[in-house]
């Protein structure tokens, strides 16, 4: 079953006038690991999860679960058990290339942000569904499907005039066991959600340039 797109045709100048503007707004957005625990209007982590829902996915099966959570000590648990895999990660596993490559971003085994931001979003990827009678369903493309899902709500966080972190710890299966998810759901990101710390600081860094990203034919 089909109905018509809804689609409004832009001029060509309001095109490119919002082109040009959206890519200054995303231009500033910044990752920062300072958050202030200041709060944050749970409506607000909902339109975002509903933009990130937008997202398009494999065969439409939307095979995502957001997880918000604001209560204090749930998110002390988070941290500790995160906390507890990156100590290991830091001492045990990471290569020399790898710290080096972490260096100029200030990453370290203290996740602050998991306590202090008010929010902790947490994206579960759902491997597989159920068909309503139970019998299990394959999903596709769950990895893509997910990270454009992420980058959606990043994006709406950012437009709201929030900041964010993408935290991934290693490995993740705590969280699935903390927040109660089903087997079929396996960890994908942690999003710290709020306002910046006063006097919050980013890494002095640079993007890459057209020329290095963009190959025209």
């Amino acid at each position: 079953m089909f109905e018509p797109l809804v689609h409004e045709r832009l001029s060509p100048e309001e095109s490119a006038q919002r082109g040009a503007a959206f890519a200054v707004h995303m231009q500033r957005r910044r990752t920062t690991r300072h958050f202030s625990s200041d709060p944050v209007p749970q409506e607000w982590i909902a339109q975002a999860i509903r933009a990130a829902g937008s997202a398009p996915s494999g065969a439409h099966q939307q095979p995502w679960t957001f997880v918000a959570v604001s209560d204090a000590a749930l998110k002390q648990r988070m941290r500790d058990a995160a906390e507890a895999e990156e100590r290991r990660f830091y001492a045990e596993v990471i290569t020399d290339e790898w710290r080096a490559a972490l260096e100029p971003l200030g990453t370290d085994s203290v996740k602050t942000h998991l306590t202090d931001a008010p929010w902790v979003v947490v994206l579960f990827r759902q491997s597989f569904g159920f068909h309503a009678d139970g019998r299990k369903r394959t999903h596709y493309y769950t990895q893509e499907s997910c990270g454009i899902a992420a980058g959606m709500f990043i994006t709406a966080i950012h437009t709201m005039g929030l900041v964010t972190l993408t935290h991934t710890p290693s490995p993740m299966g705590f969280l699935g066991e903390l927040l109660e998810r089903p087997a079929n759901e396996k960890a994908f990101l942690v999003l710290p959600v709020g306002y910046p710390q006063a006097g919050a600081q980013v890494p002095a860094l640079t993007r890459k340039s057209d020329a290095d990203t963009v190959v025209w034919r």
